[in-house]
């Protein structure tokens, strides 16, 4: 390209220049930039508001050589302001002239706030305020924010914030707002320079009495901005949008239906920013606010207009007399642009007519091009919103080709066609060849046969230019025996082998390496053709060994480890863990990743096999160590993937055989940056509790999937195939909402996406809930009953409708009525076969004595007959101390008998008796009981023994108590001469009969 531009004339194409819209600093020198290239060297020019600008007049204006860059010097106190206007530069040659974009110069201002006197706010407790900023108007525009006294920027929330145009907005002002500093500061990017206003001072009260019936998070949110319902504004394509609603009491903000990847939520989701707009974004845009009080929504209608912008640039023409070639400008704006065509500067219809060129709309059509139509066109498309300039200049040569050979570029007026031969000027052809444009001849997969001469022939009809090359293909280096890997004792001897093919023309060299640097110079080391051997070896020779082969056109390289254990004097060899690595450091520190390196401890006489590291987050779970992966036991560094928000440190441990290290020392502090959540919560579900709610559940992100502070969960719903959009809220991190006042069991798309305070999380898909059911308003009808036998009925009903079921149908309630009682069934069917069953047991059953050689047995009918009773079966039989069975015997009993007596048994044996009642379907359940005959008596089991009985033992020790009890109380009044109860009595009635016997002898009184 270089040799091109020294050689072939060119029109001046414009490579530099300023912005369109330059605002500068007042207290710099002015510099506007245009640079341009061409051959001959352009010269330039200048316009200022469309006059030419003379520079020699202004001897603060110069203009760099061989450049078109003016440089305005006001050093000497002359005011930028006069030089504001708008220029336009041109580089002009022999073969036409560039121009510049129309560049509006302007000088950045900053003016000072106007002084006010700010009374001080009173505010009450509950009630919204707005603190209005108010700055003064700059070029370019401000950058507002809060600040107090000591340049600390105020804290903001849900309840406090600041709008896009600057103010402070308080939805609930509270005591703790109270300050006499809240200052508003104006930043002008351009300067660098910063004004504040007057300190605003507020002071919130609380007053004891109710002026409002309710407080102020009792009421119903209100949007404090914008204040209609609607509102509407216009976008360009390709800027900024922002979006703002803000809410009055503590209410949740939510947006429906907002693009992704370029929107995000800002200011607490009170503002919605959306980067790079397109047309696609234009649309309505509804926020909410809503709390259980209510909702309240504002529509924002958005317009997208388009300054103009390229679909297909006007590219620069390079033709041979008698060409023909097109030159198109396409662009595409809202409205759309126009079109205007200019030459070397001028309108083209004031431009030499030239019977070569014809203009058709955003084409230029040339044809049978003559050596004198070189010239520089623009192309202007502007609309209402801006405009687009760009030169394209037509170059007619009429030159012989050249062939350069480096990089093998064709230049030349007459590009007629590029002929590649080989040997005696056959034509190459074939899917092994690639001919590129510029006149590159590729071979891919090179083999021997491909060796030869080439010849590159470029011609056209003012000649011809030739450029030969010759190939030679050799056989690629390869080693085939690479290094193994090897662990010896020390004092062994140790062989490397390293065997290699290459091409029998070249002279290969072998190289080899220890730990990437070159071997010690010990002769302990011996470097054969294709091996190395060390001798003797010592710890200090463990390392990695690197075998490369080299030739004058190729190399091949392989390594291997060699690990150098303890040479033990008997077979014995003990083993023990290895020592913990130690010298941790991180390096290549990045967002998501960082690179750990350690040194290896003592191996112990058993090669590491592989090293664990695991991190520690101090800010999540501070002194739990997780792990985080292996490597093999031959590396001593590794590549870690990380998480957004995690204060890491590292440790790592060494296994061998025997197992792992002691860990290693930590690491220092690695803390990650927040970032915006990676993945959305799991398990969502959507479900009704009530008949009108619909309630979301999802499993929560855990600290280290949050990404960043402020999690939050939005959550989405619309009713299946009913609403195009979604409704959302966000919610604190928790793992449920419910929504209310949904309609009875229908299906709703249910979406839950993760947010924090650095941006949402990746599109959620949508799940499918039902919300709550209710009792079904409809009853199945037609209900038929039809008798098949006397034990079989079959019930038939029409199903209900769908629509009445209001839930999930789970089956029809059966109730069945008898004589006997009522039962209910529950089937999912329209049918059912109704089996009527055999009896239940008899009602009861009990044994008694009858006479000494005698039982009773009686017995009362069943509960459930469940059809007419034929009879009772009876059976008993006897059973010994070993409760063994003796022989069943059987009887058969009327329905009308309720009892049984069996005489002439023996005494004292055990017998176990069954009954059960019986109808023409079969014998119901049967009742046992048990008895035993006696002598004089027969007991109805179960036998037990009276002394091993609890009841009994408690009794016979309250009675010895009491006794006891009564031998103190007797022995105490013995010794203190008093009388007990009986004697006193005996006393008061004074019976001669009764004659008590002396103290000293007994105790006790006796009675005759």
């Amino acid at each position: 390209m270089f040799l091109l531009n020294m050689i072939l004339p060119q029109p001046p194409t414009i490579t530099h220049q300023s912005p369109k819209d330059f605002i500068i600093d007042p207290r710099e020198d002015i510099v506007i930039h245009c640079e341009a290239k061409g051959k001959p060297h352009p010269s330039f020019s200048w316009t200022r508001n469309g006059t030419h600008l003379d520079i020699d007049k202004d001897p603060k204006v110069l203009m760099k050589p061989r450049s078109g860059t003016l440089v305005l010097d006001i050093s000497g106190g002359e005011r930028a302001e006069e030089y504001e206007g708008v220029y336009q530069c041109s580089a002009h040659n022999e073969l036409g002239t560039a121009v510049s974009n129309s560049i509006i110069l302007r000088q950045s201002r900053s003016p000072l706030w106007s002084k006010e006197r700010i009374s001080p706010i009173i505010a009450q407790k509950g009630q919204s305020l707005i603190l209005h900023c108010r700055p003064p108007a700059g070029l370019p525009p401000p950058i507002i924010f809060w600040m107090d006294n000591n340049f600390q920027r105020l804290p903001q929330s849900r309840r406090v914030s600041q709008a896009l145009n600057g103010d402070l907005y308080f939805s609930n002002i509270q005591p703790e707002d109270s300050r006499s500093d809240y200052i508003c500061y104006a930043r002008f990017p351009h300067t660098q320079t910063i004004q504040q206003k007057q300190p605003i001072s507020v002071r919130v009260i609380s007053l004891t009495v109710i002026v409002s019936d309710n407080p102020v998070d009792e009421r119903e949110p209100v949007f404090m901005v914008p204040s209609e319902s609607v509102s509407s504004t216009v976008v360009l394509r390709g800027e900024i949008l922002e979006m703002e609603c803000i809410g009055l009491c503590l209410a949740v903000m939510s947006l429906i239906e907002i693009p992704s990847g370029r929107a995000s939520f800002l200011n607490f989701s009170k503002t919605l920013r959306i980067t790079d707009v397109s047309e696609a974004d234009a649309g309505e845009y509804r926020c909410i606010a809503n709390n259980h009080h209510g909702s309240v929504h504002h529509t924002i209608r958005v317009t997208v207009n388009a300054a103009p912008y390229w679909i297909s640039a006007p590219r620069n023409l390079v033709l041979a007399p008698g060409e023909m070639g097109i030159i198109t400008c396409r662009a595409a704006g809202h409205p759309k642009p126009s079109i205007r065509w200019l030459m070397n500067g001028l309108p083209i219809e004031n431009a030499p007519r030239d019977p070569s060129r014809s203009v058709e709309g955003d084409t230029l059509i040339f044809s049978e091009v003559q050596t004198g139509s070189s010239a520089v066109y623009q192309c202007n498309a502007s609309n209402e919103y801006g405009y687009l300039l760009s030169n394209a200049f037509v170059n007619v040569l009429a030159e012989p080709p050249r062939v350069l050979t480096l990089p093998n570029t064709l230049y030349g007026g007459l590009h007629d066609g590029i002929v590649f031969t080989r040997f005696k000027d056959s034509m190459l052809e074939g899917n092994a060849y690639v001919f590129h444009e510029n006149g590159t001849l590729e071979i891919h997969m090179s083999h021997p046969s491909n060796s030869g001469k080439y010849t590159c022939v470029a011609r056209n009809s003012l000649g011809l230019s030739e450029n030969h090359v010759y190939l030679e293909v050799k056989e690629p280096t390869r080693i085939l025996r690479p290094p193994e890997y090897r662990e010896v004792q020390r004092s062994r001897d140790v062989v490397f082998e390293c065997k290699a093919k290459h091409d029998p023309s070249l002279v290969p060299s072998m190289t080899w390496l220890k730990d990437d640097g070159e071997l010690p110079d010990d002769e302990r080391f011996r470097v054969d053709s294709d091996s190395l051997t060390i001798t003797d070896v010592t710890e200090s020779d463990a390392g990695t060994y690197t075998c490369i082969i080299n030739t004058t056109l190729d190399q091949d390289s392989a390594s291997a480890q060699l690990t150098v254990v303890e040479a033990l004097p008997t077979p014995a060899v003990i083993y023990e863990q290895p020592g913990a690595p130690t010298d941790l450091e991180l390096t290549d520190l990045v967002a998501r990743s960082v690179q750990l390196t350690w040194t290896p401890g003592e191996e112990h006489n058993s090669r590491i096999k592989k090293f664990l590291i695991q991190y520690e987050d101090a800010l999540h779970q501070s002194g739990v160590w997780h792990n985080l992966t292996e490597v093999p036991g031959t590396k001593t560094t590794a590549h870690l993937k990380l998480s957004p928000y995690v204060h890491y440190s590292f440790r790592v441990l060494a296994l061998n055989n025997v197992g792992f290290s002691r860990p290693s020392m930590p690491s220092r502090q690695y803390r990650t940056s927040p970032a915006a959540p990676d993945e959305n919560p799991t398990e969502v579900k959507g479900h009704g509790t009530e008949h009108n709610n619909l309630v979301i559940t999802w499993k929560p992100l855990t600290p280290q999937q949050a990404n960043g502070p402020g999690l939050q969960y939005k959550v989405m719903w619309r009713q299946q195939g009913i609403e195009t959009y979604w409704t959302s809220v966000s919610v604190a991190n928790v793992s449920k909402f419910v929504v209310s006042g949904t309609p009875t069991f229908v299906p709703y798309e249910v979406m839950v996406q993760a947010l924090n305070d650095y941006g949402p999380g990746p599109k959620p898909g949508a799940v499918i809930g039902y919300s709550g059911e209710d009792f079904p308003s409809a009853a199945p009808g037609d209900v038929r009953v039809l008798v098949l036998n006397s034990t079989l009925a079959e019930v038939r009903w029409s199903p209900v409708p769908l629509e009445s079921v209001r839930g999930r149908l789970q089956g029809y309630k059966v109730p069945l009525s008898s004589h006997h009682g009522q039962k209910t069934h529950y089937f999912p069917h329209t049918m059912l076969c109704v089996c009527v069953p055999v009896p239940s047991a008899p009602s009861f059953f009990k044994v008694s004595t009858f006479d000494l050689d005698s039982l009773m047995l009686e017995w009362g009918p069943p509960y459930e007959r469940n059809g007419r009773l034929t009879g009772y079966t009876f059976k008993y039989q006897t059973v010994n101390s070993k409760n063994d069975l003796g022989l069943l015997e059987e009887l058969d009993l009327p329905s009308n008998q309720s009892s049984f007596t069996l005489h002439n048994l023996p005494h004292s044996t055990r017998y176990k008796f069954y009954i059960s009642a019986r109808t023409q379907r079969g014998a119901g359940p049967m009742l046992t009981e048990e008895a035993v005959t006696v002598l004089d008596r027969a007991m109805v089991s179960p036998q037990v023994d009276i002394a091993t009985q609890g009841w009994f033992i408690g009794l016979m020790s309250a009675i010895a108590l009491l006794i006891l009890i009564l031998l103190i109380i007797c022995f105490i009044k013995r010794n203190k001469g008093g009388k007990y109860p009986v004697k006193e009595k005996e006393d008061a009635h004074g019976d001669p009969e009764i004659q008590p016997m002396k103290e000293d002898d007994i105790t006790f009184g006796e009675y005759r």
